[in-house]
């Protein structure tokens, strides 16, 4: 969610940090604030809305030239987004400066101990009550090398609920210090300097070498004397180092109005990236990151998918090819849901979580029960480094590299070709399928990433369809067997992106319901399973095209080539290459990316940064 950036170093620290954020925009925000630290004095500038308007304020009323600062875009919890919620928040008394990712549970009750010793509240945040405990921790440390630090591992411990806190003061010209809990943060390490960041898109232009931090740990940067980690305690902890295996120019447009629309013909690449050497010497796949033994997951009973959002869709599906291939049950639950069921889990349940960025709080907390119910727990991940995979018992990297919009598309896609992988790679572990079965399923896999270039060279009528149906106030969507998740995921992005009403169904429910919406005109887009689909599945979901059809619905028909029962009943056709039943919803699911990007696009929407959403929710 929120976007944290800070630096120590030679550089001036405004450049940097203001540069970060930029790179952070895509995480979704609606206040953007910095403070630097020059001749003893914090100065600090903030305002709501994009960033766009921080820089005229400080083109009209420059920072002073600094080495050390912080950065930070706010997406609201506590308080509207307005110039005074944004942060960063400014002790009392100024001596320390603070941002904030999060939400701190019992606020209300510091804030009240804070009021009672006579502090003024400037804003409606919970981050302004650490602004207020940090000044009064830092004012009760003895002056000298690591003040900072210990002040922050004192307030750190009396902090409930998940935060990551950046702060600097201002007699402390060379140092920053963070603490995390639950809420993501690394540190990127530089020539002589080091970079803070809630993701390293915050400073990839600069370094590539990185450092993770851990639970309730405090990180503190001193130009001169380096890097320090310790838990909330004080006890020293040495910092994981990794490389980040992108660019800046990974996450750069390339000549595209939208990163969206980057990464939708980025898909290709990025679902061979996923599948780069899953295959042994023998034909057998090889999943060298998941960390359980054979005997492990030959032990498994049951199996829970749990994701949010996007991520869950990919669970939906997961479930079909799973089930399938390994004959173990397979429960998809959504992460925010999940633990408040109470969930019956033991040592042989399999608990996959799925997260793009590896912070998703509810999946987070999900994962962190299903842990304590003594479940094993896969994670698959886009994030290098992120909190999800680190916490797991066993981890399949996407691969997928940086995704900047907001709505996820190669995300997605790598996300099923992980689930696939996951539930070959059980299958083949259990002796449920020989090696030369698991090989043949692979190849289909492998044939995947130039099925979704060849969808992708097709898409100009889609484009030409989506900007008919800009003015559209429903569209529906039906699906069956794979198709059905692909239809709620075709409406979750038409509405994030388009803001246009739009619901997915199962097909065989039509009569049960949802048919009653149907009116003259009303857009309704059909995934049509492959007529080689298990018990004549096919034949029933052409006859849902020919009821819509009857009552006045405009039929937009994705079907695959060769289809031909569904071409009288079709007003727009959308072909894509044959696909094994299972393997479908890689190729279907990129004409609604299109679509979706499309007819945004065509009423004047920002593609990239819906609004009101966030890139990584990072509260529950």
């Amino acid at each position: 969610m929120c976007g944290i950036v800070g630096y120590v170093g030679p550089q001036d620290a405004r450049d940097v940090i203001l540069e970060g954020l930029r790179r952070l925009e895509y995480r979704g925000y609606d206040s953007a604030g910095i403070a630097v630290v020059a001749d003893g004095l914090l100065s600090s500038v903030k305002k709501a809305g994009k960033l766009a308007n921080l820089e005229k304020v400080l083109a009209e009323h420059p920072l002073p030239a600094a080495t050390v600062g912080i950065g930070h875009t706010r997406w609201a919890t506590h308080g509207g987004p307005t110039d005074r919620n944004a942060h960063p928040h400014v002790s009392a008394d100024g001596s320390v400066a603070v941002i904030h990712n999060g939400i701190i549970e019992n606020f209300a009750a510091l804030r009240a101990e804070c009021e009672a010793q006579g502090v003024e509240f400037r804003s409606e945040t919970d981050t302004e009550v650490a602004a207020h405990l940090l000044a009064a921790a830092y004012a009760d440390t003895p002056e000298g090398p690591g003040r900072l630090a210990e002040a922050m591992r004192v307030i750190s411990r009396r902090l409930e609920g998940a935060f990551t806190l950046v702060a600097t003061a201002a007699t402390e010209p060379d140092t920053l210090v963070a603490a995390r809990r639950s809420s993501p943060l690394v540190v990127g390490v530089g020539d002589g300097e080091y970079f803070l960041g809630s993701d390293v898109a915050a400073f990839i232009a600069h370094t590539r070498e990185a450092r993770e931090l851990g639970q309730d740990q405090v990180v503190e940067i001193d130009r001169h004397r380096g890097l320090t980690v310790t838990d909330f305690f004080g006890a020293a902890v040495e910092p994981k180092a990794y490389t980040v295996d992108w660019d800046a120019a990974a996450a750069e447009k390339g000549g595209y109005d939208w990163f969206m629309l980057k990464e939708i013909a980025e898909q290709p690449q990025a679902i061979a990236d996923t599948l780069l050497g899953r295959l042994g010497s023998q034909g057998e796949l090889v999943l060298d990151e998941v960390r359980l033994s054979d005997q492990e997951l030959r032990d498994i009973d049951k199996i829970f998918v749990v994701a949010c959002g996007t991520a869950f869709h990919a669970g939906m599906i997961a479930k079909y090819a799973i089930e399938h291939w390994t004959r173990i049950p397979v429960e998809v639950e959504l992460a925010s849901e999940f633990r408040y069921r109470d969930p019956v889990l033991d040592r042989s349940t399999l608990v996959v979580v799925i997260s793009q960025s590896g912070e998703t709080m509810d999946t987070l907390m999900a994962l962190r029960h299903a842990k304590d119910q003594k479940a094993r727990v896969l994670a698959i991940c886009n994030a290098n480094g992120s909190t999800i995979p680190r916490e797991s018992d066993a981890v399949l990297y996407t691969h997928a590299g940086p995704e900047v919009a907001v709505a996820s598309t190669k995300g997605f896609l790598t996300q099923l070709v992980a689930c696939y992988l996951v539930g070959l790679f059980l299958a083949q572990v259990r002796g449920v399928k020989y090696e030369d079965e698991v090989s043949a399923v692979v190849d289909d896999l492998r044939r995947l990433p130039e099925a979704v270039a060849e969808v992708l060279a097709a898409m100009e009528p889609v484009r030409e369809l989506a900007r008919s149906l800009a003015d559209a106030d429903t569209i529906l969507f039906l699906g069956r067997h794979v198709g059905y998740p692909v239809a709620l995921e075709g409406a979750l992005k038409l509405k994030e992106l388009a803001y246009i009403h739009a619901e997915g169904f199962a097909a065989g429910e039509l009569k049960h319901g949802p048919i009653a919406v149907v009116d003259q005109g009303t857009p309704v887009i059909v995934i049509v399973p492959s007529p080689r689909s298990r018990e004549s599945v096919h034949g029933k979901v052409v006859s849902n095209i020919q009821e819509v059809r009857a009552r006045g619905a405009r039929t937009i028909v994705i079907a695959e080539e060769g289809d031909e029962d569904v071409v009288p009943y079709a007003d727009h056709l959308i072909r894509v290459p044959r696909t094994p039943t299972l393997l479908a919803p890689v190729v279907t699911t990129v004409p609604l990316q299109v679509l979706a990007c499309e007819i945004a696009a065509t009423r004047g929407l920002d593609v990239d940064q819906p609004r009101n959403l966030a890139k990584s929710v990072t509260v529950e």
